[in-house]
């Protein structure tokens, strides 16, 4: 079952000779359930691509549908309400609120009530469950991710987007986020799509994109060996 699909997709900055070509024809899609990795150097467009899929930034051009709702047909309202109910994001955390109330906080937003039987799966997915009441400053750099991790978990996203989610983290934590994140793909058939600059966090990962000049290339599902 296919969730994101993109088409052609381009996005320009600026005009005349300060025009900068950040996307160039991107073009690929996600089934339901797969991991995904966007690597390239700084500046190559991955972030670009991120917040467009996002509905973050408006493309140029081109089409992102994802299960099969065409996001940019819609007027801007709905597709806010959309963005909010359909898509997931690792972000930074409230820090004036604790563990279970930063994963519950999307559904508030959205006037939902909480299921405590999914908090609770969430929390014991992620190793979290003894932290549920700790805030923020009170945890490590891996146990805030894993938080944001939830957080993103919660609304059951259709497709999840995650920016350098061990941006800050050192190899062992980075690795433990890494898994994480996979443990949830496959515990809840989650779609993922993540940036990465660290190549060696894609050896357990579904499909590998690299993006170069704006440009992106699907490089498989063998990470080791493609990136090699």
């Amino acid at each position: 079952m296919e969730i994101l699909k993109v088409e052609n997709l381009c996005k320009t900055y600026g005009k005349g000779e300060a025009k900068v070509n950040a996307l160039k024809n991107v073009s690929f899609s996600l089934e339901k359930g797969e991991f995904a990795a966007v690597v390239g150097e700084s500046g190559s467009g991955k972030s670009t691509l991120l917040n467009c899929i996002g509905a973050l930034d408006t493309p140029t051009s081109g089409s992102i549908f994802i299960d099969g709702q065409n996001l940019f047909s819609m007027k801007e309202e709905k597709r806010t309400i959309y963005r909010r109910r359909n898509i997931g994001f690792i972000f930074q955390l409230v820090s004036e609120l604790n563990v279970e109330q930063n994963i519950i906080f999307p559904l508030l937003l959205d006037y939902q009530k909480p299921d405590p039987k999914k908090v609770n799966e969430i929390l014991n997915l992620l190793g979290l469950a003894e932290r549920r009441y700790h805030l923020p400053r009170q945890l490590s750099g891996g146990q805030q991710q894993r938080v944001a991790i939830g957080r993103a978990l919660i609304t059951q996203p259709k497709l999840i987007l995650a920016d350098e989610p061990t941006g800050n983290l050192d190899s062992k934590n980075s690795q433990d986020v890494i898994d994480m994140l996979i443990s949830a793909s496959r515990h809840f058939k989650q779609t993922i799509l993540m940036i990465t600059h660290n190549n060696n966090l894609t050896s357990s990962v579904d499909r590998v994109f690299r993006v170069s000049d704006g440009i992106l290339t699907d490089l498989g599902g063998t990470a080791n060996e493609a990136l090699s």
